[in-house]
């Protein structure tokens, strides 16, 4: 009887043994099955190991998604080693702070981003390496059973275990500098089973893996859950509207993770109605509040879009609204997933009635570690997270998420949660997204202010924006000013960056508060 490890490698390890010939990945129409993707990461453990990467080690990978990092993951896991991905839209400035502030000792990059890498090596105390000679080259050949079961193919012993920390995520950075959130591989693990447990993965799942893979959205609500499950993942470099309606109508996957922005691309393609999407059992949408009008638009096409709440530091997923109650409880997130307990809590720590609106606090299995060089950080409490998230639980146990605690407007002494208001104007035939903020006030304090892009081919005024919100919201929350601006500063998972958007509207009127 085989015997496995019990790092987050085992994922592979186990799915090899069980079934070697079964496609794990396809990528750039290249299909790797299990069985050569497990040789790959034994192949890349021994070339870290050669490379001088120690257990601890922070490696970084600055790139595209491709198999390679993923290869790169359960590689570093079995030396003990910590993957750092880098968010390849930040500036080199921020780059370098990260690869600081982590003490990140390698960095391997792709082809596309040498150049950034070469400069970021040059500049700091890391060593720079292309990521392909780390992962080398990935068979797409099949690999016999009985030569893994041998055990012939393990080059180097495993130096990490389920305790050992593998996972380091730098934060989207909405509200501040980012921060280091420390994933360990029982932590990943447990998340890979609350997401196949919510989800109900099995090997006959097909995931259409398209957001990125440097964020736990993309690597851990679906991508890694799906390996466990002995699933296949087909891997985009990038997302593509295009490309994800070619792939859902001739590879047929089952399920998909999206976020606004996608849904709202993927809705906004010529090809989309003539699409054939009848292969997907579910959509898994997350990262914020998803319009209405989007789940609308795909439940019109019979595709059940789910929900999941989460955060970097929480794994990511808590709160979760399954395909059994998505058409019934349309906008909610749903309910505590298996073992992750959740409070909603006042600003004195104590628990609030249904139907009141509170701070999310989330204790579970996949939490985080810590904050990497700031383990005292005061998010953490008794072993719970303080998201800094707001939102409501209904008489039924669901949750409906408002906004963030930081975000919320307080004016006139009434508190007005953001999203209130981006979701009227996502239903606006002006508007193609929106958002919503608090600028100062001599006599209210705070009042709202939207920023709004308007769809292609319209032209408006602040006045036809009024006008359409008029009577679908109460008066004190109505914008007291409409700002139309080309596009909304984000993160690399459509979060709108709230205090860049805060700094542009009071650097572009310091003086002139809204009326």
């Amino acid at each position: 009887m085989t015997s496995f490890s019990n790092g987050l490698a085992s994922l592979i390890e186990r799915q090899a043994v069980q079934g070697a010939d079964r496609v794990a990945l396809q990528f750039e129409g290249q299909a790797i099955r299990y069985g050569a993707l497990w040789q790959s990461i034994l192949a890349a453990q021994a070339r870290l190991a050669a490379a001088g990467v120690k257990p601890g080690d922070r490696v970084a990978y600055l790139g595209l998604n491709q198999s390679a990092m993923l290869v790169l993951l359960f590689a570093l896991a079995r030396q003990g080693a910590i993957l750092l991905p880098l968010n390849y839209r930040l500036a080199e400035p921020e780059l370098a702070e990260i690869l600081s502030h982590a003490g990140a000792t390698l960095v391997l990059c792709d082809a596309s981003h040498q150049i950034v890498g070469s400069r970021l090596g040059t500049s700091g105390s890391a060593k720079l390496m292309m990521a392909s000679d780390i992962a080398g080259s990935i068979s797409t050949e099949t690999v016999a059973t009985q030569q893994l079961e041998s055990g012939g193919v393990e080059a180097t012993p495993s130096a990490g275990n389920a305790a050992s920390p593998v996972l380091l995520v730098y934060t989207s950075g909405t509200t501040g500098k980012p921060k280091g959130a420390l994933h360990t591989q029982a932590g990943l693990l447990a998340n890979c089973a609350i997401s196949c447990a919510v989800h109900g993965f099995t090997a006959a799942d097909h995931v259409l893996t398209v957001l990125p893979l440097f964020h736990v959205g993309g690597l851990c609500i679906q991508t890694l859950p799906a390996l466990q499950a002995g699933a296949q993942v087909t891997l985009h470099a990038r997302f593509d509207a295009g490309a994800w309606l070619d792939d859902v109508a001739h590879l047929r996957p089952t399920t998909a993770l999206m976020v606004p922005a996608t849904m709202r691309a993927v809705l906004d393609h010529p090809r989309f109605g003539a699409t054939d999407l009848s292969s997907l059992r579910q959509i898994i949408a997350g990262s914020s509040q998803v319009p209405v009008s989007l789940i609308a638009a795909f439940h019109a096409r019979s595709v059940t879009v789910g929900q999941i709440y989460g955060a970097t530091e929480t794994g990511p997923v808590s709160i979760c609204l399954t395909g059994d109650a998505a058409m019934s409880q349309v906008g909610s997130t749903g309910k505590p997933a298996p073992g992750v307990q959740v409070r909603l809590v006042d600003a004195a720590g104590r628990d609030v009635k249904a139907g009141h609106v509170g701070e999310i606090w989330v204790r579970a299995p996949n939490l985080m570690h810590s904050y990497w060089r700031d383990p005292d950080n005061p998010a953490f409490q008794q072993g719970w997270f303080h998201t800094g998230d707001l939102a409501r639980c209904d008489a039924n146990g669901f949750y409906w998420v408002v906004g963030r605690s930081k975000d919320m407007i307080i004016s006139g002494g009434e508190n007005i949660y953001p999203a209130e208001i981006e979701n009227l104007l996502a239903d606006c035939p002006l508007v193609q997204e929106a958002a919503a903020v608090g600028l100062p006030h001599p006599q209210w304090g705070e009042v709202v202010v939207a920023v709004v892009v308007p769809k292609p081919g319209t032209a408006f005024d602040e006045a036809d924006v009024l006008r359409w919100l008029d009577g679908k919201i109460a008066r004190f929350k109505l914008p007291r000013q409409v700002v139309i601006i080309e596009s909304l500063p984000k993160t690399a998972l459509g979060k709108v960056k709230k205090n860049l958007l805060l700094a542009l509207l009071e650097q572009a009127s310091p003086d002139q508060a809204p009326r």
